[in-house]
């Protein structure tokens, strides 16, 4: 590049010779991001929440083919010009303010690391109380205010440490991991399903158990918030997929690996939680709706293990895969000559911690209130922004060379595009009373009702605010007037 100041080897463009990745890596990628716990306990939420198991299951399938839209439709720049996402990002919120949304972007990333390796410290701890009983009575050293118990915290940092190794053997440890995962969860998930059927002498109490809404107002009221969670659950990966794209040996391989890897691998394991969560409500005489729990109560020490080993790993590969690259690469986009891809994972990793993951995932309802629909009212306008400019102001063109220096086309003022953070800022403003009424900082009475309701579509409303004010701002910017001719593309 003519500036490396903007450019390390883990932020420029994938060549020709180094796009390899098919169908099946795509399809495996989400098969293997899928199945992991969160997704699992999804429809378990929103069962508890007042759906019944079928229009749980539905949600979730909608949700993920809403995604799976712009997921696509960003995965284009990526498979055409080998760019990873805060590269792309830098088209339309300018050089250095790409770095806004791609903060932002490591930000959540960081949560849902967080909350990963706490479930896979979780399960080790689950496996270290079968061997050695003693590990879950160790005596408390944590203050309670932190609602850390001694022996699952140690098991946390333990897998921690583990995640951070992968990180530094590098992105091939990766590949490999999702492949081994996409071969082994899916047989490990249908044996699942299996000891349900079997034990439970059939489907159980849960799917005949009506959905709690007495009125259809009353279940649109909580529909439309779930829908949006459901989106809000990928919205992280449709910002940053093409940080995969850019290995696609071709746009088909990108998008059919996605259609058939995302809805139906997210729905079908939903619907293996929801039937094995119906099931332990006769074996064991309670609902059991967390798996990691629910393995531990098998009388087996062997299977136990086991179990929890098929957790763990495939937490491993989930977390490293969907937590881990995209917030390195960003991260790496704040100084690219002093932070690399490994350092960049280091710092997910340590604000993985300080999130207190364990608090997220407590409560079902604030899981999906709290911080999945929040963070979708981020990610939803940073979405709108990048889809309008790349598709209706550039028309999928672009010159490579200038997203990496600081002289060119996406320079705009000082290196930010300021169409684009006023396009933000408009798009986020909206959902900002409702995620406070939400939350209880101020009170419901205070705010009007159809203006914290909009929290409810935080996604929609920030993706289609910020992306049709975009459009209309970038209308005057003369550097915009005539799209620029595209270099470095090869599909």
């Amino acid at each position: 590049m003519e500036n490396t100041q903007y450019s390390n080897e883990d932020l420029a463009a994938v060549p020709a010779s180094g796009r390899k990745w098919t169908t099946w890596n795509f399809a495996a990628l989400w098969i293997s991001m899928s199945l992991c716990i969160p997704t699992y306990m999804l429809a378990s939420s929103l069962i508890e929440g007042g759906m019944n198991w079928w229009q749980a299951i539905l949600t979730v399938f909608l949700g993920n083919t809403i995604v799976l839209a712009p997921m696509v439709l960003n995965g284009h720049a990526g498979a055409r010009y080998g760019i990873p996402f805060p590269v792309f990002a830098r088209a339309s919120f300018g050089v250095r303010g790409a770095n806004v949304p791609a903060v932002l972007r490591a930000i959540v990333a960081c949560g849902w690391f967080g909350i990963q390796t706490w479930i896979g410290g979780f399960a080790i701890f689950q496996i270290a109380k079968i061997w050695i009983p003693s590990f879950g009575t160790l005596p408390q050293l944590f203050p309670t205010w932190t609602g850390l118990e001694t022996g699952p915290a140690i098991t946390f940092v333990l897998f921690w440490a583990l995640n951070m190794f992968v990180v530094y053997l590098g992105v091939e440890s990766i590949r490999k991991l999702l492949v081994f995962k996409a071969i082994f969860l899916p047989g490990a998930a249908l044996a699942l399903l299996a000891w349900a059927l079997v034990t439970a002498k059939g489907l159980g109490p849960i799917l005949d158990q009506p959905s709690k809404f007495d009125t259809s107002a009353k279940f649109w009221a909580y529909f439309f918030p779930a829908l949006t969670g459901m989106v809000g659950f990928w919205a992280t990966l449709s910002l940053n997929i093409p940080d995969f794209t850019r290995y696609a040996r071709s746009q088909r391989d990108q998008v059919v690996g996605q259609v058939i890897g995302l809805a139906p691998s997210m729905t079908m394991f939903a619907f293996v939680g929801v039937v094995v969560t119906s099931a332990t409500t006769i074996v064991f005489g309670s609902t059991v709706w967390d798996p990691v729990v629910l393995a531990g109560k098998f009388e087996s020490p062997l299977l136990v293990t086991f179990a929890m080993v098929a957790v763990a790993l495939s937490t491993l590969a989930t977390n490293i895969a969907a937590n881990i690259v995209s917030p390195a690469n960003d991260f790496s986009n704040l100084a690219p000559q002093k932070i690399d891809f490994r350092k960049g994972g280091y710092i997910t990793g340590v604000l993985g911690i300080l999130i207190f993951p364990w608090k997220l995932i407590a409560d079902p309802t604030g899981y999906i209130f709290n911080w999945l629909i929040a963070y979708s009212s981020l990610l939803g306008p940073i979405g709108g922004i990048m889809i309008v400019d790349y598709y209706f102001i550039r028309r999928r063109e672009l010159v490579v060379e200038d997203l990496y220096r600081g002289a060119g086309r996406y320079w705009y003022g000082n290196g930010f595009n300021g169409a684009a953070l006023v396009a933000l800022v408009l798009g986020i403003l909206p959902n900002v009373p409702g995620f406070f009424t939400t939350i209880g900082v101020i009170p419901k009475d205070a705010v009007w009702s159809w203006v914290s309701g909009l929290y409810n579509y935080a996604w929609f409303v920030g993706f289609a605010i910020s992306g049709l004010s975009y459009r209309v701002l970038m209308k005057s910017e003369a550097a915009v007037a005539a799209a620029p001719r595209a270099t470095g593309a090869t599909a």
